[in-house]
């Protein structure tokens, strides 16, 4: 088949002190009229650099070195700002990764998908609006001719994106490039948008080029699958190909490194030591070399060609036939006995409502009913997973377990202590024994102070020791957390996501806590440092025998690290259990509709599956469904579900589900459950 997009030999460089970093290194693709290309790689390696030179999007430092761009048959490198002004949004468009930061906060949704139209189609404003509707329909978003007259902070990130794709598809393009376009999303509304943009790609005979960094994204939704690492193209293969025999060393250790549900989650996840190559200075060897457990003394002074075989290429002299579940020896994580533990911390039907405020006076008009009457139990040494969708209350329940939020009601014992008693005020040696790690270390450090300063805070604060002794804690925290002791006079922008996830958790453990609240903690991070740093807290968990209450959307982290289990949806815990009895054997439909969106880094299981799918958006917190909160969106709903609220059952020895209609049948009705809804 013609190829809608190639790319030849491009080189992108940018101007950086004198010199120039050469961020794209002679890099070639295809892709062809309806096709699907997945371009996969850690952050740093070239991926949206290589996205945004299409687009002729590069900062000002920015350029195009070498190569050429071809996009059915117009050569867009050579052409001019202006002329490449009239094929942006025509015939290529973005989905970028942040929609928010992409939207005009100041201009209706309206107004800006129909911008595009009005620009290169010189129609009517009423033309464009009408246009604008149709796309906001193609593209799955509930009541769409309301929220032409929205502005984007009215959206949650779901409905954000299917503006950004409709905006993407108002003029019909031939290629739209999808940056990381689901990488903050819940697994439920990552499932959709990818649905969309599949069931759009057939319609419209449309090229996709979908960059990320999830394999098992990449694994159900690409028809072939480019494989980046420093700047160059380091394997591409058909998706199937790719999967069942992987050459390349870096592509198998992207695809170990990854969680999964299928896998155990007693063993410690494979990571890829050492860090991406600098790219302002020359690289003449094997860039993977420096991380790669096979590399030899050939690889580290020549650069591997590009060989190919067939439909498969690969830039590796040393290459084995993949995958293997693990890139180095895998390790039984090591666990403490938790049957005996003692309670830690004890929650007791905790309710948190926010009031919502309006009219000229601005008085109370409503609740935001954050948390509903949860009930749950944390042993010392365990991890307790909290689950569920954005804006569920996870986050919430965290908070007010370490004390950064106070209940509405409800009582929570930490250590046999009633903790949120209203005037409750907390002793300095209570303070210490829970931390907060927070879901974004770059905006909770202060860039104002250097790592000695941010460690070493919370000691001065808790008059811990001497000057001396401060300083040596804060370097025995950087080794404990995997960084050298000159980190301690650098500053937070000077680090990478993963070493500033890293100096969160080196934060949080400063002052010898019992309990850390993990809230999303590698959400944002490349699936290889995500493995370092899952595989860091387990360690530390049992050195110290640390509890974590671990808040995260994305299920197979979850099932990593958590001892229990507990899914919640708007408010209310639906699911509660041991991790493998719940993902093994969910009885909730909305765990089971979790579980069936969540990758799979299989190309056949992933597009062979089919289950429970959990459509459209979460309801209001403010004014949640009668009876289930889930019967909305549930496909096994009945009458009874909009007029009874369900109580927890018993499911098990320790799982407990609320719902009228479950996936299996309840062992007894759960009367004396301190779980159950007041």
């Amino acid at each position: 088949m013609a190829s809608l997009l190639s790319v030849q030999h491009l080189v992108v460089q940018f101007a950086t002190r004198g010199r120039f970093a050469t961020a794209v290194d002679d890099f070639s693709l295809e892709i062809a009229p309806g096709e699907c290309v997945g371009l996969v790689g850690e952050s740093g390696c070239g991926k949206t650099t290589t996205g945004l030179a299409i687009m002729r999007l590069l900062p000002g430092n920015g350029k195009i070195a070498a190569g050429n761009v071809t996009l059915d048959g117009v050569d867009l490198a050579s052409l001019s700002d202006k002329e490449m002004r009239s094929q942006r949004g025509r015939t290529v468009a973005l989905i970028p990764q942040d929609p928010m930061s992409s939207l005009n906060p100041t201009m209706k949704i309206g107004r800006q998908i129909g911008e595009g139209l009005i620009i290169h189609n010189g129609v009517s404003a009423d033309v464009a609006r009408q246009r604008s509707l149709e796309v906001l329909d193609m593209v799955g978003m509930p009541r769409p001719a309301e929220r032409l007259d929205q502005y984007p902070f009215e959206l949650s990130g779901g409905l954000r994106q299917r503006v950004i794709i409709a905006m993407g598809l108002v003029c019909n393009p031939k290629l739209l490039i999808a940056d990381e376009p689901t990488t903050a999303l819940d697994v439920t509304i990552q499932a959709q948008i990818l649905d969309i943009i599949d069931t759009l790609r057939a319609e419209l005979n449309m090229g996709v080029l979908l960059i990320t960094h999830d394999m098992g994204v990449i694994a159900g939704r690409a028809d072939r699958v480019v494989v980046m690492y420093g700047g160059k193209k380091a394997e591409e293969a058909p998706t199937e190909e790719l999967f069942s025999s992987m050459n390349h060393p870096y592509t198998q250790a992207l695809l170990a490194s990854m969680p999964s549900l299928e896998g155990a989650s007693k063993q410690k996840l494979a990571s890829i030591a050492g860090v991406p190559p600098d790219l302002s200075r020359e690289i003449v060897a094997c860039r993977f070399a420096p991380r790669c457990e096979f590399a030899t003394d050939q690889c580290r002074a020549e650069d591997p060609p590009l060989t190919t075989t067939g439909q498969h290429s690969f830039a590796c002299f040393h290459p084995t036939k993949g995958p293997r579940k693990a890139v180095k020896l895998v390790t039984p994580v090591a666990t403490a006995t938790k049957s005996a533990a003692n309670e830690l911390v004890r929650i007791d039907d905790l309710v948190k409502e926010f009031p919502v405020k309006g009219g000229f006076i601005r008085h109370v008009v409503g609740a935001v009913h954050a948390v509903s009457n949860v009930s749950l139990s944390i042993k010392e040494g365990e991890t307790f997973g909290l689950v569920g969708e954005s804006g569920c209350g996870k986050t919430t329940i965290g908070r007010m377990i370490v004390g950064l939020d106070t209940p509405t009601s409800g009582e929570i014992f930490f250590e046999d202590e009633l903790v949120s008693a209203k005037g409750y005020k907390a002793t300095r040696v209570q303070h210490r024994k829970r931390q907060m790690m927070f879901q974004d270390p770059y905006s909770s450090l202060n860039p104002r102070m250097n790592v000695f300063q941010i460690l070493a805070e919370p000691l001065m604060v808790q008059r811990e020791g001497s000057r001396e002794q401060q300083r040596a804690r804060v370097l025995e925290l950087l080794d404990s957390v995997g960084l050298e002791h000159s980190a301690a006079n650098r500053y937070p922008h000077q680090f990478s996501g993963g070493q500033r996830q890293r100096l969160g958790l080196a934060r949080a453990l400063a002052l010898n806590p019992k309990l850390i609240v993990a809230d999303e903690p590698v959400s944002a991070l490349d699936v290889s440092v995500q493995a370092q740093i899952l595989n860091l807290m387990k360690d530390l968990q049992l050195e110290h025998h640390l509890s974590y209450v671990m808040v995260s959307h994305d299920l197979a982290v979850v099932h990593y690290m958590a001892d229990t289990i507990g899914v919640m949806y708007l408010g209310k815990i639906v699911e509660l259990g041991d991790a493998d009895s719940v993902f093994r054997s969910p009885a909730h439909p909305y765990t089971q509709g979790l579980l069936d969106a969540v990758p799979v880094p299989d190309p056949k299981v992933a597009r062979e599956r089919k289950g429970i799918q959990v459509k459209g958006e979460l309801p209001s917190a403010v004014n949640p469904p009668t009876g289930c909160r889930f019967r909305t969106r549930c496909p096994r709903a009945q009458d009874i579900c909009a007029e009874e609220e369900p109580l927890l059952r018993s499911f098990g020895e320790s799982q407990t589900a609320a719902c009228h209609f479950p996936l299996k049948t309840p062992v007894s009705v759960g009367s004396g459950s301190r779980n159950q809804p007041a």
